[in-house]
């Protein structure tokens, strides 16, 4: 019985996430959730009380598995800016992820502070990564430095969710020189 609930949690959560991506937030609703899943929508309430209920556990189970990804990638890389430009290619390659696009829906939408603070906590380590490679830089303040690189990398995320005019790889070339020649100061 347990893995039966356990199948069927992982397919709402599954159905959440391709809600999310084909039309972010306002498309995470329990009739749907209910639709996708076969589920009657009275099921839905017993696995979640509420939309924000689901897009914790979204946070809680992917954004983790998101992170690893490019801490992986900047483990791999040698050195603190091809750390960094690790930090910024990782990321943007993910867009087209399914993961990705939930949690970017996500942090668009109107949440409750829980779920706001889950992701804030989540989005916190992914930058914690990089301060450390700043700081290897020589930069006086790498937490800020850290914070304004993000701004970059989620300025490209954007641009690239809504199939801008430029091709994505045009936009990923453009942000990692950005990066680049703004951590060297």
């Amino acid at each position: 019985m347990a893995e039966h609930r356990t199948m069927q949690r992982a397919a709402l959560l599954e159905a959440a996430r391709t809600l999310l991506s084909e039309g972010g937030t306002e498309a995470l609703t329990f009739p749907a959730l209910a639709e996708r899943t076969g589920l009657a929508r009275s099921s839905v309430y017993e696995y979640f009380r509420s939309r924000a209920a689901v897009v914790e556990e979204l946070c809680a189970v992917d954004f983790p598995v998101w992170a690893a990804e490019v801490e992986t990638a900047m483990e791999r890389a040698e050195g603190a800016e091809a750390k960094i430009e690790a930090y910024v290619r990782r990321q943007l390659a993910l867009v087209g992820d399914r993961r990705h696009r939930a949690v970017v829906a996500i942090s668009a939408g109107e949440l409750d502070a829980g779920a706001r603070e889950k992701i804030r906590a989540a989005h916190g380590g992914l930058i914690a990564m990089v301060v450390e490679a700043l700081a290897t830089l020589g930069h006086e303040q790498p937490r800020l430095s850290a914070v304004l690189l993000q701004g970059v990398v989620d300025a490209a995320v954007r641009r690239i969710e809504l199939g801008a005019a430029e091709d994505p790889e045009r936009i990923t070339e453009a942000a990692v020189a950005m990066a680049l020649r703004g951590v060297r100061g």
